[in-house]
């Protein structure tokens, strides 16, 4: 494996993802019973070992062993516009700027196990993706140095312990290890004018490669009574420091040892859960993510520090408020859901970011005391924004639109 591969997952995850469900580049598509109830209450419903996602405290909640997998397939239809067009490069055409579809589907797997100790403890261990998706512009696209093709998928591996500390408190910790692996290329575009015998697609630089990184997380669980509980989760930021191979214009076509820093933000979650009757039972959250600690996507050489590509990025800490209530008769569990995720930076061509907003809905089917299934829908819509870029000595006013839909179906079995 080239050193150049680790560095190409720290590009593809400022990328990809902030162009299809969620703000920056997080997936939250952990479960499908959260999925129908928009992810509100996950620090606290712990109705499936799904919960090991989100709050390892929770885990004191179960009294058997526990298995779930689950399956979400994430379809976006997200769009660009040009309208307008400053450099005198094919005419002032702005149509040449639209771009749509940009997006792939991508199917998002997640499987979580939950085994019980004694009253005190149990363990437990997730495996989810927290970041994947893909993007794709035309090869000659006029902004050809902030598109092109981008390709990721992550994984991460989360062991858990939780302690049942009284009757109403629960503590829980977990480990992280995440795998990344994508490819990212691209093209000239307008610049290629300024590149003597170039064409708009040819290659402005290419990357692929895989990398690891590591974190922790914890999570609090208080029941007040069986009715009512709520929970509090902390996931620390995981700082992804690559070293790799660079091949571009910058390098004069070599290819040479680079390194790029990355830091993942930390994440806080609080959340409730309060069944009004035997029937009826809502739930809440509020996830904070701290963006503001990704400033720049920079690769410089390693041994001399020369910068080789540098996009500054403006990000500030968001947050998601979600709201959902289930519905119980008899075997069967109706769920819908509400939530609005705030923009967490400003709209570039690489990350189009804007305010969305999540109407979700979906059910629980009781097949046995030993397996339920699981099933979630969603919608959610982005605001339009306007924004501008630059490429080389070209500057170009776009607007970006989309929404997505995500189909969950999880299998939960207690043994």
């Amino acid at each position: 494996m080239s050193k150049f591969q680790k560095t190409t997952l720290a590009t593809a995850l400022l990328l990809v993802t902030a162009q299809s469900s969620a703000a920056g580049f997080q997936v939250s598509e952990h479960s499908a019973s959260g999925l129908g109830r928009a992810f509100a209450g996950e620090a606290a419903v712990a109705d499936n070992a799904s919960v090991l996602a989100r709050n390892p405290a929770a885990m004191s909640r179960f009294k058997q062993a526990e298995f779930t997998i689950v399956g979400s397939y994430v379809a976006p239809d997200v769009n660009i516009e040009g309208v307008g067009d400053g450099s005198p490069y094919h005419g002032n055409n702005p149509s040449r700027l639209d771009a749509e579809d940009i997006v792939h589907s991508a199917f998002v797997p997640a499987t979580y196990f939950i085994q019980p100790i004694n009253d005190k403890f149990a363990v437990g261990v997730g495996l989810f993706s927290t970041y994947g998706v893909a993007t794709e512009f035309e090869e000659d696209y006029a902004a050809g140095t902030g598109a092109g093709t981008t390709d990721l998928m992550t994984f991460n591996i989360n062991p858990s312990i939780s302690f049942k500390a009284t009757e109403q408190l629960s503590l829980g910790l977990g480990l992280n290890a995440t795998y990344g692996t994508a490819t990212v290329d691209r093209y000239l575009g307008d610049v290629s004018v300024a590149v003597p015998g170039s064409n708009p697609g040819d290659s402005y630089f290419a990357m692929e490669g895989d990398t690891w990184g590591f974190g922790w997380n914890a999570g609090v669980l208080f029941e007040l009574n069986e009715s009512n509980r709520i929970g509090l989760a902390y996931r620390s930021q995981v700082d992804m420091d690559f070293e790799g191979d660079f091949k571009g214009l910058t390098s004069n076509g070599a290819t040479v040892d680079a390194g790029l820093s990355l830091p993942l933000p930390a994440t806080a979650e609080f959340s409730g859960y309060h069944a009004l009757t035997e029937k009826v039972a809502v739930s809440y959250s509020v996830l904070w993510t701290q963006w503001s600690k990704f400033k720049e996507l920079k690769a410089a050489k390693s041994d001399d520090g020369t910068v080789l590509f540098d996009k500054p990025e403006h990000f500030d800490n968001n947050i998601r408020y979600s709201i959902g209530a289930e519905y119980t008769i008899d075997q069967i569990v109706l769920r819908a859901g509400f939530a609005y995720d705030e923009s967490a930076g400003e709209t570039t061509l690489s990350i189009p970011e804007s305010d969305r907003f999540w109407y979700t809905a979906g059910a629980t089917y009781t097949v046995s005391p030993a397996l339920s299934l699981d099933f979630g829908v969603a919608y959610i819509y982005s605001t339009e924004v306007n924004f501008t870029e630059s490429a080389g000595p070209f500057t170009y006013d776009f607007k970006s639109s989309g929404d997505a839909i995500i189909a969950s179906a999880q299998a939960n079995y207690r043994f």
